[in-house]
């Protein structure tokens, strides 16, 4: 694995604005959403307008990820994926979200999920997950992918090859009728020929007016994950592989999560809609 140094937080810049005229979600300025009381299988419209939110979020995502190279900070990527939503009218649905300060998560090395954009300069060598969500017409689409800066050895870049097809297959794993944790059962078992750690406490979600519905979308063998998937149900999968322990550690930020053994990870999402045949990928750019 790269001898890198470990991550440290580094300077936040001042929060970035969105006009007014563009429409916040509700808990925009308050400490956490409203819980979530609707249907996990949603209608017609709310799909489509959620293939909007989703290719919005894809192409944020996109945009800044033509930026990683080394000398960059990730607060420069933070203001490409927010200049971009805001530009196409949407909210970063990540600025305000139970007080998170930016409007996408930059994880870098063995940082497993929620890294806040600041003054860090990636480094040839690391890689880094860009996680972005998109907010229009009231709901949400989310994706992330982890991307190479610069030269990255054949570990790392194994892993995140890795960690891309473990998605790829828990997708084609969807499937009406089935249960919620055949996906955690392909991507853990996949993982495990590898020898990765496969990241029990952060899951996949389900996702449409509400950012988090409730849903739960486990990355491992959970048995308690018995809902069975239904034509219109939208949720996310977002695998986390590590090259080793997939126990965590938090920073005092109360966002940041990093593997205990401060080994590398890797993360990949999508947002979904279950099909009468299988699944429909939404955050496609």
């Amino acid at each position: 694995m790269s001898g890198q140094s470990l991550l440290v937080p580094g300077k936040l810049s001042p929060t970035r604005q969105v006009p007014a005229s563009i429409p916040r979600p509700e808990y925009v300025g308050k400490p956490g959403p409203a819980p979530y009381t609707g249907p996990e299988v949603q209608d017609a419209d709310t799909v489509e307008r959620m293939r909007v939110a989703s290719r919005i979020a894809a192409q944020a995502m996109e945009e800044a990820a033509k930026a990683v190279a080394p000398g960059v900070t990730t607060d420069e990527l933070d203001r490409i994926a927010h200049e971009f939503m805001v530009g196409h009218g949407a909210y970063p649905s990540d600025l305000g979200y139970r007080g998170f300060p930016k409007s996408l998560c930059t994880s870098l090395n063995e940082v497993i999920c929620h890294g806040i954009p600041d003054s860090t300069v990636l480094r040839d060598g690391d890689i880094v997950n860009l996680d972005v969500t998109a907010y229009i017409h009231g709901v949400h689409g989310d994706c992330n992918a982890t991307y190479f800066v610069g030269d990255v050895d054949e570990e790392s870049r194994l892993l995140v090859e890795r960690t891309r097809e473990s998605l790829a297959r828990a997708i084609k794993a969807v499937r009406p009728g089935r249960q919620i944790n055949v996906i955690g059962r392909v991507i853990e078992s996949y993982a495990k020929r590898f020898g990765y750690g496969v990241v029990r406490d952060f899951t996949g979600h389900g996702i449409n007016t509400s950012f988090h519905s409730g849903l739960i979308i486990p990355h491992y063998d959970d048995p308690r994950a018995t809902m069975v998937m239904r034509p219109g149900m939208t949720f996310t999968i977002e695998p986390m592989l590590t090259l080793g322990t997939h126990e965590y550690d938090m920073w005092e930020d109360g966002w940041t999560v990093v593997t205990k053994d401060r080994k590398r990870t890797a993360q990949f999402e999508h947002t979904l809609v279950v099909t009468a045949d299988g699944a429909e990928i939404l955050t496609l750019p």
